[in-house]
């Protein structure tokens, strides 16, 4: 878990001192593809940013290079909001995925420079902590009920305090969420995307049944999560919450897609449990209704895909006017990279919900030194300058590019289908 001896020291920083002297696009794959952004200073300070877009990660880090990097020399580190204005608004093409991704992962570079010129962790740059440490949840999934029962049995012993689960669907050869011979869950197998069949009706009849067994083999005290990963119309999706609610979860994750944030008023209209949704969003605008009419209880907009820090404070400061807490995205699709800003972000933020947590694997974490650490159900940041995560360069140049795309699903007639 030691960082790399990158220069940490406080800074008296002058424009000069702060003046961005290379901008470097690293792409690895220790067990999978991530892209990372350094930033090196006039004074040796050095910044990392994740702009990992699993399965297009080759396009942000051609935006990043082509068209962001040429654009970071000779500019001041400091000036944090004037470079996001930039890129944002400088792009005219504003939002999406790609851009977004690559916004962000200057951005966090530039607060990691921030933090260590002053010598103080993230979480101190924005206001402080709110809390000791952030909870968090775990992946338990099986190919069947009782498999995923014994998972979220195992993750218990482990100390988590929250679980999400996941269990095959009788009939569908892949069903979302469940990995193989025992390994973590990881999508983007493939060099072309994989085809999936997918049966809403049977996935309807499975899943309350998986929650009922689940409290009824572990109680109350443990918090349940489930994610249904965009595959509901709304009123199914308020079919199924309504189903959910005697078992009480801790939310329902991306129940329909939300292109349309007004279905979510459906799902609403019909069940009390609580609602996740927002891990593809780019921007406040991706969620405004949805937040300003509480349709959700739960924002899961990540710091990778939404612009970085400073475009997701000021979501997180728009949701709470609405009660609306954060629950961001942490799958492994995001490197430690980001997870370090993420935990810093949510050890300050006052509307903290959750974070998700899938383990990193120790070749991952070889590649990427953190200071963060998990304890008794939660993850704590470290007080290293900065996020806290570093990168080993020689050894990320080790693991070249692998393509790999998330799969595709289909409906049982060959329709296609939201994945």
């Amino acid at each position: 878990m030691s960082l790399s001896t990158e220069n940490t020291a406080p800074v008296q920083g002058s424009h000069r001192d702060r003046e961005i002297v290379e901008a470097k696009v690293i792409v690895t794959s220790p067990g999978r593809n991530f892209v990372t952004l350094k930033i090196v200073t006039r004074s040796g300070v050095v910044g990392w940013g994740d702009a990992t877009l699993n399965g297009r990660e080759l396009a942000v880090a051609a935006y990043l290079q082509e068209h962001v990097v040429p654009n970071l020399i000779g500019r001041d580190a400091g000036r944090i909001e004037d470079t996001w204005q930039f890129f944002y608004r400088g792009a005219y093409w504003r939002r999406g995925p790609v851009t977004m991704s690559a916004i962000a992962a200057v951005d966090v570079a530039l607060w990691d420079i921030l933090g260590k010129m002053a010598g103080l962790p993230l979480y101190q740059l924005l206001g402080g902590r709110s809390r000791e440490g952030a909870l968090v949840y775990a992946h338990a999934n099986g190919r069947d009920i009782a498999e995923a029962s014994d998972e979220v049995g195992k993750y218990r012993e482990l100390g988590f305090l929250a679980i999400r689960a996941q269990c095959g669907v009788p009939g569908v050869k892949k069903a979302y969420g469940i990995s193989t011979a025992g390994k973590p869950y990881e999508p983007a197998e493939s060099e072309l995307p994989a085809e999936t069949v997918w049966s809403t009706p049977r996935y309807l009849d499975i899943a309350p049944r998986l929650f009922e067994q689940l409290r009824a083999d572990h109680g109350d005290e443990i918090e349940l999560l489930h994610d249904v990963h965009h595959r509901l119309t709304p009123i199914e999706a308020a079919r199924l919450a309504r189903s959910l609610e005697p078992y009480r979860l801790f939310w329902m994750e991306d129940a329909t897609p939300a292109e349309n944030q007004q279905s979510f008023a459906l799902i609403r209209q019909h069940s009390v449990t609580p609602l996740a949704v927002g891990e593809v969003f780019n921007s406040i605008w991706d969620c405004k209704q949805l937040i300003e009419q509480q349709l959700i209880d739960y924002i899961r907009t990540t710091i990778v895909h939404a612009g970085g820090i400073t475009h997701v404070r000021r979501l997180a400061d728009f949701a709470a006017l609405h009660q609306v807490r954060t629950g961001f995205h942490g799958a492994t699709d995001l490197s430690p990279v980001c997870m370090g800003a993420a935990l810093h972000f949510d050890t300050w933020v006052p509307n903290f919900g959750i974070q998700e947590y899938m383990f990193h694997s120790e070749q991952m974490l070889e590649v990427f030194p953190r200071d963060y650490e998990f304890r008794a159900g939660r993850l704590h940041v470290g007080d290293s300058p900065g996020h806290g995560v570093s990168m080993d360069e020689k050894l990320a140049a080790r693991y070249p590019y692998v393509p790999r795309q998330l799969p595709v699903a289909r409906l049982e007639d060959g329709a296609m289908w939201d994945w």
